[in-house]
């Protein structure tokens, strides 16, 4: 019987699996009919009338455009994909053949946004971008493929602005405490590509845009900034961030020049039917493909949420509540007064977290249900956040499995007649990129064993955790086999978390 350990690694194995861009593709997109070829993308048809185009920008495009010209074969004219710098040499290091363009492909890769900022190379890929959209026809069909990080790679900003304008109004709004969408507001209205911009440029071509969701909620005009959306936001909403933080009389002449000139109303109202947006790729997907094989497993399995987000310590809180509750199931003691605390705890630390579209009381009930024949697996997927204290390596995966771990352990410790200490219990925490912090870990496994093993061997538990050394203490164990080290994975839908518990 394999071990809970090692169920939980094939969770993630499987859930990753799913979004890679090559089978990800191949499931989403289909080419079919020799005289009047139709694009088949998730059962919409679209004719390719004349001649067919790609585009694409973000960390998993690579792999995407990949995957996509050996799907369109010869009926692809030309492409151009922005991807991060170095992505081809370290794909080519992992051994990852799959993911590069073979020789003579017919599309152009621009590497650039070093550590995620737009610069020149950046805008050079976007300017090529840019004027391949220009030159299509009603007849032509542009494929765009989008990922995370897509951002920094198509940064065109409005003429006369510079590049360099624009970044220095950014850096000027974030130092004075502007929001992340605050941010993003400003850097679309001054941006050409962005808010729906390529797909103005691109019409009259049919625009099919195929998007790798790294963002909680899936919001199209938010992934990427949202090129081929129609932009939520006018020049007012831009203008108002910009006087909230007193920028509105130190604005560079060339940003002036853009936002008095262009018209006030919202975009809205223009005509985006020639625009398709279908994301193939999210966390919710790569949850269901774990909850069939946890099911194929002998586990009776929930999905928690595609949505988790907070602070970690209180999202490893909410985690350790949801497995005592189903640790007091287990032993009988669900409905008694143990129960109900625990009930409660739940709900108060769901409300401070605010999770969106988490429906708790629905889930607790779905728990319930659940009987105590077989073992139980949670599934969750979603984007913490880490208040940095400490100088110590680790990533915000490997410190949720620690927390969770701890918690666990302290619980067990002060319990009376301990229902968690008569279950075997796992937790999993990882990054579906392959990366988690600045180690070569995705995440880590922890149980309320390896807490107690750590204490025993007189490690300070708490001092990693302040230090956010979670990296250094997963180490230490049996040639570190409790960090999760999968490599780059060459997709990215933020991170993946399992509980697996065994009565």
């Amino acid at each position: 019987s394999m071990s809970l350990c090692e169920h939980a690694l094939s969770l993630f194995r499987s859930a990753v699996g799913t979004v890679r861009p090559a089978p990800m593709l191949k499931k989403a997109v289909k080419l079919q009919g020799d005289r009047c070829p139709q694009l088949l993308v998730k059962g919409r048809a679209f004719p390719v009338k004349r001649d067919l185009y790609l585009v694409g920008f973000g960390k998993a495009v690579l792999g995407m455009a990949a995957a996509a010209e050996e799907i369109l074969g010869d009926r692809l004219v030309q492409g151009i994909v922005n991807v991060p710098l170095g992505i081809q040499e370290s794909l080519q290091q992992a051994g990852m053949q799959e993911m590069l363009l073979k020789p003579r492909s017919k599309i152009q890769v621009i590497e650039g946004a070093k550590n995620n900022l737009p610069d020149p190379e950046a805008l050079k890929g976007a300017v090529a971008i840019q004027e391949l959209a220009e030159g299509l026809t009603a007849d032509d069909l542009l494929l765009v493929l989008i990922s995370g990080g897509g951002s920094a790679l198509l940064p065109a900003p409005i003429p006369p602005i510079l590049l360099k304008e624009k970044e220095e109004l950014t850096k000027m709004l974030a130092s004075r405490g502007a929001a992340i969408q605050e941010l993003n507001i400003v850097r679309k209205t001054l941006s050409l590509l962005k808010g729906g911009g390529l797909a103005r440029l691109a019409y009259p071509a049919q625009v099919v845009s195929l998007i790798l969701s790294d963002v909680i909620g899936d919001p199209l005009d938010i992934i990427a900034s949202g090129p081929t959306v129609a932009s939520s936001h006018s020049i007012e909403d831009c203008l108002q961030i910009l006087a909230k933080y007193n920028l509105l009389h130190n604005l560079p002449k060339s940003v002036e020049t853009v936002l008095s000139s262009s018209p006030t109303k919202p975009t809205a109202s223009e005509d985006y039917s020639h625009v398709c947006n279908i994301i193939i790729g999210s966390n919710a997907l790569a949850l269901d493909e774990a909850k069939r094989q946890a099911e194929g497993l002998g586990y009776a399995t929930l999905i928690l949420s595609a949505a988790i987000c907070g602070e970690i310590s209180r999202v490893a809180a909410l985690y350790c509540q949801l497995i005592r509750l189903v640790c007091l199931g287990f032993a009988s003691l669900g409905e008694g007064p143990l129960g109900d605390e625990v009930r409660r705890n739940l709900l108060q630390l769901a409300a401070e977290l605010e999770i969106p579209g988490l429906n708790l009381a629905e889930f607790l009930q779905a728990l319930q249900g659940l009987g105590r024949e077989r073992p139980v697996c949670i599934l969750a997927g979603g984007e913490t956040t880490v208040q940095l204290q400490g100088t110590g390596k680790g990533g915000r995966n490997q410190e949720l499995a620690l927390r969770v771990g701890v918690g666990l352990h302290r619980a067990q410790a002060t319990e009376t007649g301990s229902s968690l200490g008569r279950c075997e219990i796992v937790f999993l925490s990882g990054g579906t990129d392959g990366q988690d912090g600045p180690t070569e870990a995705a995440g880590a496994f922890c149980s309320p064993e390896l807490v107690d093993e750590a204490l025993q061997e007189g490690l300070d538990v708490e001092a990693f955790l302040s230090n956010n050394d979670s990296y250094t203490f997963f180490s230490q164990f049996q040639g570190g086999h409790h960090l999760l080290v999968t490599g780059l994975t060459g997709t990215n839908v933020m991170d993946f978390q399992a509980i697996l518990i065994r009565a």
